[in-house]
């Protein structure tokens, strides 16, 4: 075990109302009277996985599938078993935050709130299948202000079919509106095998050179307004802007710096030790391992130097501080590195004990992942 423990906790509670035709995570819709006997089984997995993490976590992360969407009764459960955490993130959909629930996840501990908004533009959330409207966004935003909440998320989408400049301008603007400590930012991805891939793939696929000239939009225009632009689809304020409060998500931050991390429930991941595995993501095979006190099935995978390293690099440029080149030498390319700093796309100093650093550009972290890549050995 790397130090004493994992220090970062996920979560996944799968069930959601309505699954959206984008998406491709586990989740399993409805299913309201599977939701105690999912929890039970989860919390007896966290049980036998106990000694794999830290005395005091670092952060908690609930994500699904649509957590709030769980019963609430479930879902306290969930919560008040949680091991306590400096950072506890709970996402969700906007329809499902009423005045109860936002009292709910401030009564058992929670501190962070991942609202998934995508786009304030009613055609838009057609397209993208939403159940919430702008105003629900707005309205949950506002019962979690009201329930304490400082330091709320939003998560936006750029690149949804029919999508102008002008609508993602707008979205912006309306998401800015509400004042969030953070945004997340993503383009929509034609993920294989989903209805959305089928409906919109070839519309994505025609509107794929469009998407450079958005991202800089997004970039310029929430920079604009005082948010760091700490990763490349993350955003926060800025901590002169926040009463000097760090609100980059720490939890995110532990999978892009290569901590160690446990996940429980279907389909979760966790990385620990140089192993990663998989739970199954069948809920049936899931729930009867645990109900026989076992662990679920798994898929494994040990990760070797090669891999740990090339993650690391891949990872750590998609932040705004400098990676530190000691110890990686082996996975960067130096003629390729080299190469990106005389176009503009990368940056290379030293620290004070001489050891290289690497930053990529405005320009390097807009193109992204092909700086990256072509900078692994």
């Amino acid at each position: 075990m790397s130090g004493a423990g994992a220090r970062h906790l996920y979560v996944h509670l799968p069930f959601c109302a309505h699954r959206c035709g984008y998406c491709d995570f586990v989740t399993l819709v409805g299913r309201h009277d599977q939701h105690g006997a999912y929890v039970h089984a989860l919390l007896a997995e966290l049980e036998l996985e106990r000694s794999l993490l830290a005395p005091d976590l670092e952060t908690v992360f609930v994500g699904g599938g649509t957590p709030t969407f769980t019963e609430p009764d479930a879902l306290a459960r969930v919560l008040a078993a949680l091991p306590r955490a400096a950072e506890v993130t709970v996402e969700a959909n906007p329809e499902t935050v009423t005045p109860a629930l936002a009292t709910l996840l401030r009564e058992q501990g929670v501190n962070r709130v991942s609202v998934g908004a995508q786009s304030f533009r009613p055609h838009l959330l057609a397209v993208l299948e939403r159940v919430a409207q702008p105003d629900t966004v707005r309205r949950a935003f506002y019962h979690l202000r009201d329930a304490g909440f400082d330091n709320i998320s939003l998560d936006l989408l750029y690149g949804i079919p029919g999508q102008s400049p002008a609508d993602l301008e707008a979205d912006l603007g309306d998401a800015l509106a509400l004042g969030p400590e953070h945004l997340s930012c993503y383009e929509l991805e034609a993920k294989p095998g989903t209805r959305f891939t089928h409906a919109h793939g070839a519309e994505l696929a025609r509107q794929a050179e469009a998407m450079e000239s958005y991202f800089e939009l997004v970039v310029e225009r929430l920079r604009g307004a005082g948010y760091r632009w700490y990763e490349t689809a993350n955003f926060c304020r800025r901590a002169e802007n926040a009463g000097g409060r760090d609100l980059r998500v720490r939890h995110n931050l532990a999978y892009w710096l290569g901590r160690d991390y446990l996940g429980v429930g279907v389909g979760a991941v966790s990385t620990i030790d140089q192993l990663r595995w998989r739970n199954t993501p069948r809920l049936r095979d899931y729930t009867a391992s645990l109900a026989r006190r076992e662990r679920p099935p798994r898929e494994l995978e040990q990760l070797d130097a090669t891999v740990i390293q090339s993650e690391r690099v891949m990872l750590g440029l998609r932040l705004d501080q400098p990676f530190g080149l000691d110890g990686f030498e082996d996975a960067v390319d130096d003629a390729a590195l080299e190469r990106l700093a005389q176009l503009g796309l990368a940056q290379v100093n030293r620290d004070p004990h001489g050891a290289r650093r690497v930053t990529l550009t405005k320009r390097g972290r807009l193109l992204g992942g092909g700086v990256t890549v072509e900078l692994l050995a």
